[in-house]
């Protein structure tokens, strides 16, 4: 080997590591392409088959309304209730030690791990007809399966391990240094809480929150099988679509569900320009 091809040989391996990383990143914008962006223009494509005018009046429709009134207040009901408790868990299992703390933590996974179906199943075994609670709801009137309330119950458990599976490695991270500083020198366990604690997670839970904002406004597995499927009262938009595409009214389904995606669209846009807006402090914080 020459003096003259020493030189060449990191050349040709900066090259070779160029091209692999070229490759990479072209297959990974192919899958997405594929896996993400086609499905999202076979939607937008169907829903404009007949015209912008078909589109429109089929989100005029009362039902699509009310499907989407009711997809945003379980969304706005199940969401700040899991990020109290996501909030209060994360707490207990990263500042405490205590007996079942293992078993907390196990059962805080458990709805990531189970079928959505299975997690529908588990209300109506406790408040159908037949449920445990049957007797007590039928003696005070009351009926929980088939109504909006069942469906944000489902949202709540489907959607429950979002904020504390954010927190939990994270306050596990920056450990309790600062809070046991701030109660030796006699600062209250809710102000320590509120100017210490809460400010050094504020971007953790609220990453949690469109995590979990997101799969309550999408989510159909749980919900369909509390719902009822009552049109104008019990269904959301993913079960309004369901509906629609069943009776062929493929423009109003496809449209539906275009909806629902500018939906899910929102939350990804506003989660990108937070992480943007704050990613330093995200760096800081170890959460990038």
């Amino acid at each position: 080997m020459t003096a003259e091809a020493l030189p060449l040989a990191p050349a040709a391996a900066s090259r070779k590591r160029g091209l692999g990383r070229g490759f990479l990143i072209g297959l990974a914008l192919l899958w997405l392409v594929l896996i993400v962006l086609a499905p999202l223009g076979v939607i937008l494509a169907e829903a404009l088959r007949k015209g912008i005018g078909a589109a429109t009046a089929s989100l005029s429709q009362p039902d699509v309304w009310a499907a989407a009134r009711l997809t945003l207040v379980t969304t706005a009901v199940a969401t700040p209730l899991n990020a109290v408790f996501g909030l209060a868990a994360a707490w207990c299992v990263t500042r405490f030690d205590f007996i079942g703390k293992t078993l907390l933590m196990a059962l805080i996974d458990l709805p990531l791990s189970v079928s959505p179906v299975i997690s529908g199943l588990v209300w109506v075994l406790l408040f159908g007809a037949s449920g445990w609670f049957a007797p007590w709801l039928n003696a005070a009137g009351l009926q929980i399966m088939f109504t909006p309330v069942a469906i944000v119950l489902a949202t709540i458990l489907v959607t429950l391990p979002y904020v504390a599976r954010e927190l939990i490695p994270l306050m596990q991270q920056q450990g309790s240094d600062e809070e046991l500083a701030a109660l030796t020198l006699g600062a209250r366990p809710s102000a320590i809480f509120v100017f210490i604690t809460l400010p050094n997670v504020r971007w953790a839970l609220l990453y949690g929150v469109l995590l979990a904002n997101a799969r309550a406004m999408g989510e159909f597995g749980a919900v369909s099988v509390v719902s009822g499927h009552i049109r104008g009262l019990t269904n959301t938009l993913p079960l309004h679509v369901e509906i629609l595409y069943n009776e062929y009214d493929f423009v109003g389904a496809f449209a539906t569900a275009a909806l629902l995606a500018v939906l899910a669209l929102v939350t990804l846009i506003l989660k990108s320009f937070l992480e943007h807006r704050h990613a330093d402090d995200l760096a800081a914080r170890g959460r990038r």
